[in-house]
């Protein structure tokens, strides 16, 4: 049993102060950015922009890939990397609007969607926290393997859904207060994860294997079983943005999900996730994917092309890595 002394306990308490004042620091400095990226919108193509039916297709484009970077949050807060995701999305999608699926309607595709997410998380938990596999090689392979099977499915067509309850599910409709439901869907994803992650015991066993994974298993933590729950965390995240993004999309193809591992890792890590584990944050990841979900419609109206709009991703990335080794170093000082 370790003692801790009365002077260590201020000093504990300065270090979670400020790494909870660098967090709201972050934060806001991520509103700030997304601030004035709607400031170039309203500017550049303000018509177009600042309509209310834009506003709602930029939450509804941000709701399939931050259901996805909620997960992503939680893999990497472990320590862990998901390459994987953006297939098993695809694949989800594809398994979930075929024929027979859609035979049994609505459940039948939402149940089929989650259920291959959960699979496909299951086989890379078991390969990284009992197989031993390290996490880039395991969901590597998943995505070589998910994405060939997806194209098998669908013998590279697309596959309409032809399922008016789920369709419905994209109009006006179907709004709420001018909401579209894939938006509430990603709220409510969003908020589960950041009780899980701040609120519970899950989420501190997560933030202790992401920090130091000998540490957490002397102080009783079944690591491998903590890292087996994760990449099923994932998974059903992937399912449930496959099922958003069926009713986004209308349709089912094996290229779905294209990228989205690289969009859910750079939106975790300019939210202020850090890369080696450790610490984990929600509300930054959401952050990060509002701000590159509005990059992609700013490009877009403006008729840019899409080689600089990745570079402007990139450089992004960059800038937040470079901002969290910084940061790290002012921690340890």
């Amino acid at each position: 049993m370790t003692l801790t002394t009365p002077a260590e306990v201020p000093a504990r308490d300065r270090r979670r102060r400020a790494l909870g004042l660098r967090a709201d620091v972050r934060n806001l400095s991520l509103l700030g950015v997304l601030a004035a990226l709607i400031a170039v919108g309203g500017l550049t193509r303000p018509a177009e922009f600042l309509a209310g039916s834009n506003l709602q297709l930029v939450l509804t484009q941000a709701s399939v890939i931050g259901v996805v970077t909620v997960g992503m949050t939680f893999v990497i807060t472990s320590g862990g990397i998901d390459l994987s995701v953006g297939a098993i999305v695809a694949l989800a999608s594809v398994w979930a609007t075929t024929l027979a699926t859609q035979e049994f309607g609505f459940s039948g595709i939402l149940f089929t969607a989650v259920a291959v997410g959960l699979g496909c998380g299951l086989v890379n938990g078991v390969l990284v926290a009992y197989g031993g596999m390290v996490p880039f090689i395991a969901t590597l392979a998943m995505l070589a393997s998910a994405r060939g099977l997806a194209l098998q499915i669908t013998d590279g067509k697309t596959q309409i859904v032809t399922v008016p309850s789920v369709l419905d599910l994209g109009v006006p409709d179907a709004y709420v207060l001018g909401i579209p439901p894939l938006v509430l869907v990603f709220a409510a994803v969003t908020a589960a994860g950041w009780l899980l992650l701040n609120r519970t015991t899950f989420g501190r066993r997560t933030v202790a294997v992401g920090g130091n994974p000998e540490a957490a298993r002397l102080a009783g933590i079944d690591v491998r079983r903590q890292r087996l729950y994760l990449y099923l965390l994932s998974g059903l995240c992937c399912g449930i943005a496959a099922f958003l993004l069926i009713v986004l999309a209308g349709s089912g193809q094996n290229t779905n999900g294209n990228l989205y591992e690289l969009d859910a890792i750079a939106a975790a890590i300019i939210g202020g996730t850090l890369l080696s584990g450790g610490r984990g944050t929600i509300v930054g990841s959401v952050l990060g994917v509002l701000v590159f979900t509005t990059i992609t419609n700013i490009f877009a109206l403006n008729n840019l092309q899409s080689d600089v709009q990745q570079i402007a991703k990139g450089a992004i990335i960059v800038a937040a890595v470079l901002v969290q080794r910084r940061t790290a170093r002012d921690g340890d000082a």
